[in-house]
C-alpha cells in the first residue's frame, strides 16, 4: 500500500544522496545525446523534473536557453547553486509536469532519466503530452527517456553508500510490489545519514513507476498529435531498439 506523503518525494536528505550519486557532470550517455539532438536549437528549452541540474546545467553550458521546474525545492536549490557557481542563467521554479505554460513558446521540452514514468496514471501522462504539444512552437520537439520493461523483473534488494564530508550517506531499496498488467512498480527507498558511527538522519520514500513500452508511448504521442517520433536506443543516436535495449529515447516532433 502506498502513502501519498511518501510517494516520489525528494526531500532534503534524498536530494543530498541524489547529488552524491548523480552530481553535475555525471552522464550515462544521456547528456551527450541530448546535447547532440539539441545542438543549434534557438529558443527556450524546458526541462520539467530538472532535479539538481545534472542534465540542465551542461546543456546551459553548451549555450542553450534553459528553463527548469521540479516539485522538490530541495533539488531546485542544488540546481540554482550549480548555475550560480558557473555563472549560468537559467529560469528555475517549483512546478510539476502539468504546470507548464502552454503558450506555444518552447523550442524543445525534455524529460531525461525516465522521469515521465513517475506519472502513474496513463490518462494523466496523455494529458501531459497534450499540454506539451500545445506548449511547443511549430516544429518543436519533445524528447524523453523510457526504461526498458525489463525493470518489471528487477526486484532484488540493493544498497549503496557515499562518503560526503564527515558523513556517510546510505541508500537501500527493497521491492514492495510489481503489477505486470498495469506495468507499475513500487520500491521502498530508505535514505540515511550516519555521523560518527551513529544514525543522525533518515528519510523514507516509496518510489513508484509506471513503465511504458516503446511502441505504446509512440502510439500515445502520435495519438495526441505529434507528427513524427524517432527512436534512439541506449543513448546512441538513431540506434534501433532491440530486446536487449535498456533505455530508449523518443524524439517527437510537432508539425511545422
Amino acid at each position: 500500500m502506498t502513502d501519498a506523503s511518501l510517494v516520489n518525494r525528494y526531500r532534503s536528505l534524498a536530494a543530498r544522496v541524489y547529488a552524491a550519486d548523480k552530481p553535475i557532470g555525471r552522464s550515462f550517455g544521456d547528456v551527450e545525446l541530448y546535447a547532440a539532438l539539441l545542438r543549434g536549437t534557438e529558443g527556450p528549452v524546458f526541462e520539467p523534473a530538472a532535479g539538481n541540474g545534472r542534465v540542465l546545467v551542461p546543456l546551459a553550458e553548451a549555450g542553450l536557453e534553459m528553463i527548469g521546474t521540479d516539485p522538490s525545492e530541495d533539488m531546485l536549490d542544488r540546481c540554482r547553486a550549480a548555475c550560480e557557481a558557473r555563472g549560468l542563467r537559467a529560469e528555475l521554479s517549483v512546478g510539476t509536469f502539468d504546470s507548464i505554460d502552454q503558450a506555444g513558446e518552447y523550442a524543445a521540452i525534455i524529460i531525461p532519466a525516465g522521469s515521465i514514468q513517475l506519472v502513474l496514471d496513463p490518462a494523466a501522462t496523455r494529458a501531459i503530452a497534450e499540454g506539451f504539444l500545445r506548449a511547443l512552437r511549430p516544429g518543436g520537439r519533445f524528447i524523453l527517456d523510457l526504461d526498458s520493461l525489463h525493470a518489471l523483473a528487477e526486484t532484488d534488494p540493493w544498497a549503496r553508500s557515499w562518503q560526503d564530508g564527515e558523513d556517510l550517506l546510505t541508500l537501500s531499496a527493497v521491492s514492495e510490489s510489481v503489477d505486470v498488467s498495469a506495468q507499475t512498480t513500487v520500491s521502498q527507498l530508505r535514505y540515511e545519514r550516519w555521523h560518527g558511527g551513529a544514525l543522525a538522519e533518515t528519510e523514507l520514500e516509496q518510489f513508484a513507476l509506471r513503465l511504458w513500452g516503446v511502441n505504446e508511448m509512440r502510439l500515445l504521442l502520435e495519438a495526441v498529435g505529434f507528427a513524427e517520433v524517432r527512436v534512439h536506443a541506449d543513448y546512441t543516436r538513431d540506434a534501433a531498439a532491440t530486446s536487449a535495449t535498456r533505455v530508449v529515447t523518443l524524439e517527437a516532433f510537432k508539425r511545422a
